[in-house]
């Protein structure tokens, strides 16, 4: 327990400390946001905001994490490095994407080609490297069956490993894009996707720590049907604190009127955090309801076009969902946490959903 609280500071004080310091270099440097023609009026008062606050992000959960283990004199798991692996591939692909539109001067970056080639890539070798490095009692980081609360007896593998492989790694291709692109729409208002991973992360932090208390194979559980198989649950909940901390620590700068943005640096760094967490958890499924607000934005998207393109209506104002809002003249900050606590409910369903389904298999 005291290395999750630890790492949690470590990563805020990192970010919180940091963040006005980069806020200046990047103000002088004139990095700053280029914003949409299309897009609300309201928001063309931000153009120029210093982007890349991911950065920040990133940095805060890699000091609070490894810097914890240094105190603690633990060792790092590898499930936690192919979450790192994850977050940094994504992160580096969102940091190429802001590049660009600094550089370039306009509001789109990477090709979407090229950056679903760069999702592809890294979803599939994550997928690969998540199916070894058994531990001593055979459990992988991840495995081939579709997951909710546990694995559940839909195996990808259909009895044949390398149709597992195939099938998994198409399975966490999907996972990535839906969940990387979920967090870059969210990204549209002063602190939405920041003050929303908080509260994913966190719900987190609580499952996997659940988790490493009821571990199979442990003294204190053995082989009871409620125990959880999961490779390193308690690493994976110092990692999601570090994310935490390190996401408050930005949240006091990227709150309305936000000084950063946290740019696709941060929006797609941490989507990638959270498909590895879901996968290496084996809570895929439940991950739906846990980040519930980041799939309800992502669905407000994916219904304007589809109804659009057959209808050629307009379900909502605009989209994504928050701009919907914006255009009925709400204010930014009501739709901020009002998003926020529908967030909160979700996730409060997640752990509820969680904890009743152990309470039942405990009999």
């Amino acid at each position: 327990m005291g290395i999750i609280m630890i790492a949690g500071i470590l990563a805020l004080l990192v970010s919180l400390l940091g963040t006005p310091i980069f806020i200046r270099f990047l103000t002088r440097k004139r990095y700053g946001q280029f914003i949409r023609d299309d897009g609300p009026t309201s928001h063309h008062s931000k153009k120029g905001t210093p982007t890349m606050g991911g950065v920040l992000i990133i940095s805060g959960t890699l000091v609070g994490y490894f810097l914890s283990h240094v105190i603690m004199q633990t060792v790092p798991s590898i499930s936690v490095g192919l979450a790192m692996f994850m977050m940094l591939g994504l992160g580096l692909l969102g940091f190429l994407d802001d590049f660009i539109k600094i550089k370039k001067e306009r509001s789109e970056g990477l090709k979407p080609r090229g950056k679903y080639i760069g999702q592809v890539l890294i979803a599939t070798i994550f997928a690969v490297l998540a199916l070894q490095f058994p531990n001593a009692e055979g459990v992988t980081p991840a495995s081939t069956a579709v997951s909710l609360i546990r694995d559940t007896a839909l195996d990808l593998a259909f009895g044949v490993p390398a149709v597992g492989i195939v099938l998994f790694a198409i399975w966490a291709n999907f996972i990535v894009v839906a969940w990387s692109n979920g967090v870059n729409l969210t990204d549209g208002l002063d602190g939405l996707a920041t003050g929303i991973s908080i509260v994913v992360f966190g719900a987190y932090v609580l499952i996997c720590l659940w988790q490493a208390q009821q571990l199979c194979g442990s003294e204190r559980v053995g082989t009871s049907p409620a125990c959880y198989e999961v490779r390193d649950p308690l690493d994976l909940a110092v990692f999601a604190s570090a994310i935490v901390g390190s996401c408050i620590g930005f949240l006091w700068w990227n709150t309305s009127k936000a000084k950063i943005f946290m740019g696709d640096t941060g929006s797609l760094s941490l989507g990638g955090a959270l498909v590895a967490v879901t996968i290496l958890s084996r809570t895929e499924l439940l991950g739906v309801l846990v980040g519930i607000m980041f799939v309800v934005i992502t669905a407000s998207v994916a219904i304007q076009i589809g109804v659009f393109k057959a209808t050629r209506k307009r379900v909502f104002k605009m989209a994504p969902l928050q701009h919907h809002f914006e255009m009925m003249n709400w204010p930014e900050v009501t739709i901020v946490v009002r998003f926020w606590i529908i967030a909160l409910i979700g996730a409060a369903l997640a752990l509820g959903i969680f904890y009743g389904e152990w309470q039942f298999a405990n009999g």
